[in-house]
């Protein structure tokens, strides 16, 4: 048992990376990937939501199976995001103003990043009527959590250092960002060879 949940934290977090593999969430990941701190932050953001969001809509497509309205499933996640959304925005906002204002208006994004129903709707179909599935949607939604935030802390101290180089200066902003932002997700895809 442990070891299968091993085997579906390496998996979301290194081998179907939603940021560098699968290009899920990628707005807050260009976005707010200028400085470390505030990628850290945003990065644990998105596990909270991921790992709620994974719980409950779990027991929220239980009960669609239940009364046979499974067709609401987007609905009914893309509502239970935004209510998470809505807890990690004010907490942040009461307690740690400062991240607060730096995260800005990619904070409320969280809520229509397609990584967060991407884990919810993945957990569904691939965990669905499985043993356990509970504990595994839960570990699959934290450990895709870990893996954004792997991704875009690993990007940001790319960028840091880009800012220091002597870059050509049609390459500047933006385009540097993207190729960097390339090359890290071909260096992801080189887990894919791995199996267990």
């Amino acid at each position: 048992m442990l070891r299968e949940f091993v085997i579906i934290s390496i998996g979301a977090i290194l081998i179907q990376n939603f940021v560098l593999v699968q290009f899920l969430g990628i707005c807050p990941f260009l976005g707010v990937s200028k400085k470390v701190e505030t990628a850290l932050g945003m990065g644990f953001a998105v596990v909270f939501v991921m790992a709620c969001a994974s719980a409950i809509t779990w027991a929220v497509q239980q009960l669609l199976v239940l009364f046979h309205i499974e067709y609401l499933q987007t609905i009914a996640f893309i509502l239970v995001i935004a209510v998470l959304v809505q807890f990690v925005e004010m907490f942040l906002q009461k307690s740690i103003p400062a991240l607060y204002n730096s995260l800005g208006i990619y904070l409320p994004l969280i809520t229509t990043n397609c990584a967060v129903l991407g884990v919810a709707i993945v957990n569904i179909t691939k965990f669905g009527g499985a043993e356990l599935s509970f504990l595994k949607s839960l570990v699959y939604g934290t450990s895709a959590g870990l893996g954004f935030t792997l991704a875009i802390v690993l990007f940001a101290g790319v960028r840091e250092r880009l800012e220091s180089s002597d870059i050509p200066e049609f390459l500047k902003g933006m385009p540097i960002t993207l190729i960097t932002a390339s090359l890290l997700s071909i260096a992801f895809m080189g887990f894919s060879g791995l199996s267990f």
